[in-house]
């Protein structure tokens, strides 16, 4: 990594790169392996993992330049920081069960941040939660958090229920968008309505203890290989899919799903 980015000798791409210019690609490496171990390609995880590993090491030579820190005080702190959040492993310490492990885990944290921050920390039972996780992920991780403190629903009944609410407010905003399409006002509600949509449906995901990613992702790969399947059946009848009416597209779609279940039984 100092080879490629020796102003004199290396990569002018490299050279020219920032913490920001690069963090677009850690973000993208880190799906890759999580695409990878959805896929269970053990050879290609291999190699997903030491693209995310290049770019912990981009980040931390371009610390070292400008004499932050180095990759070595990089693994130093974590190394520190698992002990440090382990005492049950490293210390000797008994602890009971896995809620007793979170909510000691929470305190090691909130520690940690009145060390760093003194009298300035963030005090909130919110505090901690980075804004540059994927929304999904930190939705999830809000409602965990207001959840410690006795803020949540004591079920899945009532999320659905308020999913349902959520749904009929989304559904008279788009009636009321439909009645005056150049308001902007209506359609800043809609955006509204439809991120508390999709908040509660993270939360309804949360009380089925069901990772809202991963379930997107399996919902992804169901409708692409339905998809691919409905091209290949329209190819097969000598028809292009684009020039067919949406029945029809329907038609094939209920073909794809009934393959597919077919499949899968036999």
């Amino acid at each position: 990594m100092a080879r490629l980015r020796d102003p004199q000798g290396g990569c002018p791409w490299d050279t020219k790169q920032t913490f920001a210019t690069i963090a677009p690609y850690t973000i993208e490496e880190a799906y890759e392996v999580a695409d990878a171990i959805d896929r269970g390609d053990l050879g290609d995880l291999k190699d997903e993992l030491g693209d995310l590993l290049f770019q912990v090491v981009f980040h931390a030579r371009m610390a070292e330049e400008q004499g932050a820190f180095a990759f070595a005080d990089v693994a130093q702190a974590i190394a520190d920081k698992m002990e440090r959040r382990h005492p049950h492993v490293f210390a000797g310490m008994s602890i009971e069960d896995s809620d007793a492990l979170n909510a000691m885990w929470d305190a090691e944290k909130k520690k940690e941040r009145l060390a760093k921050y003194g009298a300035d920390h963030d005090a909130s039972a919110l505090a901690g939660i980075a804004s540059g996780l994927p929304e999904w992920q930190r939705a999830i991780k809000l409602q965990k958090k207001a959840a410690t403190v006795g803020f949540d629903w004591p079920g899945y009944a009532p999320v659905i229920e308020k999913l349902r609410e959520e749904l009929n407010e989304t559904q008279a905003e788009f009636e009321a968008l439909a009645a005056t399409p150049g308001d902007p006002a209506v359609r800043e509600r809609l955006e509204d309505e439809i991120g508390d949509l999709l908040f509660v449906a993270a939360n309804l995901a949360r009380h089925a203890k069901v990772d809202p990613g991963a379930a997107l992702r399996r919902a992804n790969h169901k409708f692409e290989r339905r998809f691919r399947a409905m091209e290949a059946m329209a190819a097969a009848d000598g028809v292009r899919l684009a020039d067919l009416p949406l029945d029809a597209q329907d038609a094939y779609w209920h073909r794809a799903k009934c393959q597919e279940r077919s499949e899968s039984s036999s």
